[in-house]
């Protein structure tokens, strides 16, 4: 019977490695080429697979573009580690959030052309990229970083003021990522590994923290008669 069941799940194995292979080599020639250079006959040759099985996994090329673009990004497993380390004070969840994104940003086992990916998508949108919000983006958003800052700042704020703060703050990792080639230009000795994410977030975090800490003051001072 364990070598019936084995036998039984080899195809479904067979399409996932399948899927997955498509969906590195997809990844490669749409961040070379973007979308309109790339062609389904660049990527079937790179997979090493033939154009039915794009077809079988795919309906065309702007569905496989967007799983691609939503995969490469996916910040899910990220953000289910913030929300298991949830507890303590709002300094601690803010800095376990800006520990994560950097390291989900910055993680040098990551292929590259993810990152030459979302370059191009966020030069030249799709709706690859309304996904990517709804599914990422706008969840860690609502549920973790707006309230924590309401939180951090004692309800001082409206939801536009703390969208501004947390833009701040999550636009500070995102440099280290879309401006590394002039980071490693000005900056020759530069690396990326565990110990710089850690000193790179622990930064971030204190920084953030004393603009939250002096905006929230001006605010109050503002409000006293």
């Amino acid at each position: 019977m364990v070598v019936h069941a084995a036998k039984g799940n080899a195809p479904e194995r067979r399409e996932d490695t399948t899927r997955a292979k498509i969906l590195s080599a997809a990844g490669e020639v749409f961040a070379e080429q973007g979308f309109e250079g790339a062609t389904i006959r660049a990527i079937t040759e790179r997979a090493g697979v033939n154009i039915a099985a794009v077809n079988y996994h795919f309906r065309d090329k702007a569905e496989l573009y967007a799983r691609v673009v939503v995969d490469a990004c996916l910040a899910r497993a990220a953000f289910r580690e913030v929300m298991a380390e949830a507890g303590g004070s709002p300094e601690d969840r803010l800095r376990s959030l800006i520990c994560h994104f950097l390291e989900f940003l910055l993680d040098p086992a990551q292929p590259g052309w993810k990152r030459r990916l979302m370059a191009r998508e966020m030069a030249n949108p799709t709706t690859a990229l309304d996904e990517l919000v709804e599914k990422n983006i706008r969840p860690l958003r609502d549920e973790f970083l707006r309230p924590v800052l309401h939180e951090l700042t004692g309800g001082c704020f409206n939801q536009r003021q703390l969208s501004y703060i947390g833009s701040s703050v999550m636009g500070q990792c995102l440099y280290f990522l879309q401006s590394r080639p002039i980071i490693e230009r000005l900056n020759p000795d530069f690396s990326v590994g565990k110990a710089e994410i850690a000193e790179i977030a622990e930064h971030i975090t204190r920084f953030s923290l004393a603009a939250i800490t002096e905006l929230t003051r001006q605010a109050r001072a503002t409000r006293q008669p």
